[in-house]
């Protein structure tokens, strides 16, 4: 923890930061100029917003077809200004009864792998906003959604002619999750409709009942910060209406099965077997301090034809699971059907009453229990931490993970299902395979290959001579180099079929194809010039030489996508190493315009774009994060649009926040980030291609809050650009980020880090972006504006920007051309224009001091 003296200018920055709120009176900062309309910034920033972003890819479970998925350039904000209810933390569009934000595709192609052949899908109405892509089991049909003005309605097309079908007139409900799912047959889907009695939506009273009123009575129940939560018993009547689903079983010929079952459906999983529904459903009592997710649930087995079977769980509220990062909910969870099984579920219990600070030897349990359900549930294994997962395999083979937050282990088990015991007995002792640090990222040992089964689940691919494949991503000193791996069942040992090498990049996803035809795997293949293409590649088999073989002649190439930014080609991207004064081992992409040198052109102006990252390790938080042979992908979010102004860009700088031992990471989160900045500088000056006067610091979210601690701590950077952050930490007082500890436990940490407090110091000019509607936890948009008022209030210079109608995530065409338009503006005139400064301070220390402030007339 830090001294007392160090609360004490802390202290001083709170007072006067609150004195300027004062000031400025309680409400939202007023704009300091008139109202203007959106601006459009230069035009091959407009370009690069308008393009097409290139298609999404969808391989069929029978290894046959490929759905390209073609989305849009960015929609208008008038989409986003359309009517839109927030309960619960869902955001939905009242005249849909579906998400209000969804990214919708404009077209679908069906590809031929064998062939080649491609047909686009025809029959859709006009302008069709699809979405929810779902391949059928047997790989010979897929649906989706298609969204009306008034609804959301379910189409499904063959892939051998690629025409589009309307399955039934009635609108779904896809206000959680997916609307339908299919069964095991290919032949029908299950789906939630809006119920067909369903009258009109509860009218807003025109004055209240009665106040709003909720009481605690010592219980203990600390609860993060969430948004968008229901406020009021109107709000309670709104999500009972919008999301009360009527279950129907829907076949390929448009019939209806209606099947009796109702209510405020969040969940639909139909059985392997297909003839059984696991169903869950919300009821009373409902919170206004936690998300749907937190409310009570029933968990119910119906058969296909809507008849009960079973209750699984009945679970009360969960607003009181504690805060410390690893904590759950009581009773049972996660409940699920084993994927290679007909009708079995699984599920998990906490031993430790949920709560992660208790001192316990076992943490959870997993149970099993098959279909019908007569029988006592069986106990598969117990975990000395936190179950983190299961991978199916067969009767006699399954894959579990446990993990814990506060010390960073992740263990995976080798488990027998056969050997299931009475929930009363000891299960045997599961294998360990793999029991390591999950901040390493180079002793990672990738994921479990699945293949997928008649039934429509995905369970282990297994060897003929019973081996598991392990697909990773390879990271190592020398940057991400993906593999494929075998692991013996019989003894654990691994060889390597197949690593990439070179000067690509290319990831494995899955395997490809029947086991005769040898093993092929689907692969994205990329380089520092060559955009991301989908290939299958040949492997070699277990055993054979030169497993680091990147030959051509095992590819057959699935894609060619167009350069996706040519405006961009020639840009120069550098993989660098420096390290911090402690010690630590720092990493960051730099990036450089197109046809820039060093030695003829001298120092750019550049801008650091980063997001800090917590650690209990300084060799973990020094690994390479990233490849030298990645092809650098350039969007409106990423900081690489500033390449074609004529800026460097260093994304991604390390900026570890280490907390080894018994020692919290944001303990001393000032000290290390300013450290890690300075490196970073210290680096591009040395390289010839900054200077320490024209550089500046950008963020978002957790970059945003970064970016203002920068500026008030420091006198590294020239400006600061943060989007949609949160500055004030006392508002976020149950954790944040990876912060476990509430503010009453670590007050100075809490102060200390928060920008808002300190905003006397912050001298540097500052622009904040937000979005009016953000509904990210912790980042209120009010964050952004005392943020404005203490700045402003301090003499500083500051610019707000709110976006109106923008999530944490911008979307709008408009909007985000706004935000490039005054992101440029405040470059060219703060950092790329700055005259240089007097005072300039190369070796700036950690703690500034507050600026003296101008008397102001009342």
């Amino acid at each position: 923890m830090f001294a007392s003296r160090v609360l004490i200018p802390s202290l001083a920055g709170l007072a006067a930061a609150l004195a300027a709120s004062l000031t400025l009176g309680l409400k939202a900062a007023h704009a300091d100029e008139p109202a203007s309309p959106y601006r459009t910034p230069a035009p091959a920033l407009t370009a690069l917003v308008d393009r097409a972003p290139t298609p999404q890819l969808r391989i069929s479970p029978d290894d046959r077809t490929l759905l390209l998925l073609d989305y849009p350039s960015l929609p208008p904000v008038a989409e986003l200004a359309q009517p839109e209810l927030r309960l619960a933390g869902i955001r939905l569009r009242p005249a849909t009864n579906g998400p209000s934000r969804s990214r919708y595709l404009t077209k679908l192609r069906v590809r031929d792998i064998a062939t080649g052949s491609e047909q686009t899908v025809t029959g859709l109405p006009d302008d069709a906003r699809i979405s929810a892509p779902d391949w059928s089991p047997d790989g010979q049909r897929f649906a989706f959604t298609v969204t009306a003005d008034d609804g959301i309605a379910l189409f499904y097309a063959e892939t051998s002619d690629a025409r589009a079908r309307q399955l039934t007139p009635y609108r779904l409900n896809a206000a959680i999750g997916s609307p339908c799912d299919w069964r095991a047959s290919s032949r029908s889907l299950f789906c939630k409709f809006i119920p067909r009695q369903r009258g009109p939506a509860p009218v807003a009273p025109t004055a209240p009942s009665g106040p709003v009123i909720q009481e605690s009575i010592a219980a203990t129940a600390p609860t993060r910060t969430y948004q968008d939560l229901l406020q009021n018993q109107h709000d309670e009547r709104l999500f009972e209406h919008y999301l009360s689903a009527e279950l129907g079983l829907v076949s390929l010929a448009g019939d209806v099965l209606w099947l009796g079952i109702e209510g405020l459906i969040s969940r639909v999983a139909p059985s392997p077997s297909g003839d059984l529904l696991l169903v869950d459903t919300l009821r009373r009592p409902y919170s206004y301090l936690v998300p749907w997710g937190r409310f009570p649930r029933r968990i119910e087995v119906y058969s296909a034809a809507g008849e009960r079977i079973r209750q699984v769980a009945d679970l009360d509220l969960a607003d009181d699971v504690p805060i410390a990062f690893g904590s759950v909910r009581t009773g049972r969870r996660v409940v699920s059907w084993r994927a290679d099984a007909p009708a079995t579920l699984y599920w998990v219990e906490a031993a430790d009453g949920g709560d992660i600070r208790v001192e316990a030897d076992i943490r959870d349990r997993v149970y099993l229990h098959p279909a019908p359900f007569t029988a006592p549930p069986k106990l598969l294994c117990a975990l000395g931490q936190r179950y983190g997962g299961v991978t199916w395999g067969r009767d006699d083979l399954a894959i579990v993970s446990d993990w814990l937050w506060q010390t960073r282990n992740t263990r995976t088990f080798l488990v027998d299902p056969s050997r299931a015991v009475a929930a009363d007995a000891t299960p045997p002792q599961p294998r360990v395979l793999f029991d390591r640090s999950w901040e390493d990222r180079y002793t990672d040992p990738g994921e479990f290959a699945t293949e997928p089964t008649p039934q429509g689940t995905r369970v282990l691919s297994i060897s003929d001579d019973g081996a598991l494949f392990l697909l990773g991503r390879g990271a190592s000193p020398e940057g991400d180099r993906p593999f494929v791996d075998t692991l013996a069942l019989k003894d654990g040992s691994i060889e390597r079929l197949w690593r990439s090498s070179g000067d690509w990049y290319e990831r494995p996803f899955r395997f490809v194809g029947d086991r005769p035809d040898g093993l092929r795997v689907l692969t994205r293949r990329e380089s520092k010039t060559e955009p991301p293409d989908y290939f299958l590649r040949q492997l070699r088999p277990a055993g054979a030489a030169d497993a680091d073989a990147n030959d051509a002649d095992t590819l057959t190439r699935l894609t060619d996508f167009p350069h996706p930014h040519p405006e961009l080609e020639g840009m120069s991207k550098s993989l660098i190493r420096y390290r911090r004064a402690d010690g630590v081992q720092l990493t960051a992409t730099l990036y450089l315009p197109p046809g820039y040198d060093a030695a003829r052109d001298g120092p750019l102006p550049t801008l650091l774009w980063a997001y800090p990252t917590e650690f209990k390790s300084k060799d973990a938080a020094g690994q390479v994060t990233d490849s030298p042979h990645r092809f650098a992908r350039v969007g409106w979010w990423s900081p690489l649009v500033w390449l074609l102004r004529g800026y460097a860009v260093l994304d991604d700088p390390s900026m570890p926040i280490v907390g080894e031992g018994d020692a919290e990471p944001n303990d001393t989160y000032v000290e290390q980030l300013v450290a890690s900045a300075r490196a970073a500088i210290d680096e591009l000056v040395r390289r010839g291609v900054s200077d320490r006067d024209r550089v500046a610091i950008g963020g978002h979210s957790y970059g945003a809050f970064m970016t203002a601690n920068l500026l008030a701590h420091s006198d590294l950077f020239r400006t600061g650009i943060a989007r949609s952050g949160a500055y004030n930490r006392t508002l976020t007082p149950f954790g944040f980020q990876a912060e476990e500890r509430s503010l009453w436990q670590a007050s100075e940490v809490y102060v200390r880090m928060s920008p808002f407090l300190h905003a006397d110091k912050l001298d540097e000019p500052l622009l904040l972006i937000h979005g009016e509607a953000d509904n990210n936890s912790g980042t209120f948009p009010l964050q952004s504006r005392r943020m404005y008022q203490a700045v402003k209030g301090l003499g500083g210079v500051v610019r707000l920007v709110m976006l109106p109608h923008e999530s944490h995530g911008y979307r709008a065409r408009e909007s985000i051309l706004h935000m490039l338009w005054e992101t440029d503006r405040w470059l060219d005139r703060y950092l790329k224009q700055a005259a240089p400064r007097a005072d300039a301070k190369p070796d700036a220390s950690a703690e500034k001091r507050p600026r003296p402030r101008r008397p102001r007339r009342r």
